[in-house]
C-alpha cells in the first residue's frame, strides 16, 4: 500500500455548488453546511419517477411529491434557490432497466451505485457543469481529498459507522474534482445530524431515513421483477443435480439466499440450504450447504478507478457490500479485468455485485463481479 499526501479538506475558494436535495435530512444538512461555508449554493431535487406517489411509506422509497416539497422547504430555510429537474427517463434507462436486466441474467446489481455513476455524477454533474456550476454536493458520508499536486482522491468518511464510500467507488478523478461531501468529515452520530438539522430549523430533522431500493417502495423486489419479467417456473436443484423444489422465476433469487426457498425435500444433514448458483439458461436455481458458499477469489469487469489505475499486483482490502466488512486481498488488473484473491474465504459473493478496493482509507476503485472461484464444485459465473 502507498502513502498519500496530507489531506486538504476545504476547497481554496468559494464555489458555485449545485446541491442535490432528496428531501431527507442528510442532503439538507449538507446543503446548509455548503452554504454556511461561503459557497454559492443552488438546491435541486431530482424527479426520478414518471408517476411519483404523493407520500412515502415510512422509511421506504423516495422521490415522492412529499420528498420534493420537503426539499423545497429545506432550501427556503437555508435561503438558497431551488429547482426540480426531471431525470425520470434517464433514471429508468440507466438504473431501473439495468436492474431488471441484471436480475434476468442471474446477477445481483447495486442500483444505488449505478445511480451515482449514471445519474448524480454523470447526468446531473454534466448538466451542472454546462450551467456554470463548479461542483455537485450530496449528503453522502465520504471524503474527497486534494493532494499537493492538485489531484483528487476519495477516502472513507471519518465515521466508519456511516461511511458510504462503497457506493461512490465508481467515481473517476474528473467526477471527484467536482464532488462535494460536507458530511464526510463528521465524527457525529445520526442523532447529532438530526439535532443539527433541528437547530437550523429544518423540518426534515425527524424524517425517517430511506431504506431498501428507492424505486421499489414496498420493498418487494421479487414482486417488482415478476411484474416486469413474468413468471417462469423452473427447478431448484441440489449440488448433485437432483430436483428438490420449484420456483416461479430464477430472477427472484440471489447467491447466499436462505429464506424463501421452496424446497420440499429436507437436506440429509438437516441443516439449512442456501442459493449457490442461478442459471438463466436452463432456469434453474442450485442450493447447498453454507460451506459451499466459500469463495477464494473473483474476476471483475468494467473497472473504474478513483484516480490513477494501479499497475501490477498489489495488496489491498476489499469491500463486497454497502455495509460489509473489509477483507485483505491481493488484486491485479489483467487486460482490463480485475483478479482478486482473498486471504481467507468469504461467503455470499454474487456476480453483479461491486468489489471496491481500498488502500487504507483511500478508495482505489470499483469493478463489477463477473465470476467467483470456489473450493466447491458449483461455479458462480
Amino acid at each position: 500500500m502507498t502513502e498519500t499526501s496530507p489531506r486538504t479538506e476545504n476547497p481554496p475558494r468559494p464555489l458555485r455548488v449545485l446541491a442535490a436535495m432528496s428531501g431527507g435530512v442528510d442532503s439538507a444538512v449538507a446543503a446548509a453546511r455548503a452554504a454556511e461555508a461561503g459557497h454559492d449554493v443552488t438546491g435541486v431535487h431530482l424527479a426520478l419517477s414518471a408517476n411519483p406517489q404523493s407520500f412515502r411509506t415510512g422509511a421506504r422509497g423516495c422521490c415522492t411529491i412529499e420528498d420534493s416539497r420537503d426539499a423545497r422547504r429545506a432550501a427556503d430555510v437555508i435561503g438558497i434557490p431551488f429547482y426540480v429537474w426531471d431525470l425520470a427517463e434517464r433514471f429508468r434507462e440507466d438504473v431501473v432497466e439495468d436492474f431488471v436486466a441484471e436480475y434476468e441474467a442471474g446477477r445481483t446489481p447495486n442500483p444505488c451505485l449505478r445511480c451515482n455513476e449514471k445519474i448524480k455524477f454523470a447526468a446531473l454533474l454534466d448538466k451542472a457543469l454546462a450551467l456554470g456550476f463548479d461542483a455537485v454536493c450530496t449528503g453522502h458520508y465520504a471524503t474527497v481529498v486534494t493532494r499537493e499536486d492538485g489531484s483528487r482522491e476519495l477516502h472513507r468518511a471519518s465515521d466508519m459507522a456511516k461511511d458510504q464510500s462503497y457506493v461512490l467507488g465508481v467515481l473517476d478523478e474528473r467526477q471527484l474534482a467536482h464532488a462535494l461531501f460536507p458530511l464526510g468529515d463528521t465524527l457525529t452520530t445520526k442523532d447529532e445530524i438530526r439535532a443539527e438539522a433541528e437547530r437550523r430549523g429544518l423540518a426534515v430533522a425527524k424524517k425517517p431515513d430511506s431504506h431498501d431500493i428507492c424505486f421499489i417502495a414496498d420493498g418487494d423486489t421479487r414482486g417488482f421483477l415478476a411484474g416486469r419479467l413474468g413468471t417462469a417456473e423452473g427447478d431448484i436443484l441440489d449440488e448433485a443435480g437432483q430436483k428438490v423444489g420449484t420456483h416461479e422465476g430464477a430472477y427472484g433469487y440471489t447467491i447466499g439466499q436462505r429464506k424463501g426457498l421452496r424446497i420440499g425435500t429436507p437436506a440429509a444433514d438437516g441443516k439449512p440450504r442456501y442459493v449457490l448458483d442461478i442459471s438463466p439458461v436452463d432456469n434453474t436455481v442450485t442450493v447447498g450447504p453454507a460451506a459451499a458458499l466459500d469463495v477464494t477469489g473473483l474476476t471483475a469487469i468494467r473497472p473504474r478507478w478513483c484516480g490513477t489505475p494501479p499497475e501490477g499486483s498489489g495488496r489491498y482490502t476489499a469491500q463486497l457490500r454497502a455495509h460489509g466488512e473489509e477483507t485483505p486481498v491481493t488484486a491485479e488488473v489483467r487486460e482490463g479485468e480485475l483478479t482478486v484473491t482473498f486471504d481467507e474465504p468469504v461467503r455470499g459473493v454474487a456476480p453483479g455485485q461491486a468489489v471496491v478496493l481500498y488502500d487504507g482509507s483511500r478508495v482505489v476503485g470499483s469493478a463489477t463481479i463477473a465470476a467467483t472461484r470456489r473450493a466447491g464444485a458449483v461455479p458462480a459465473a
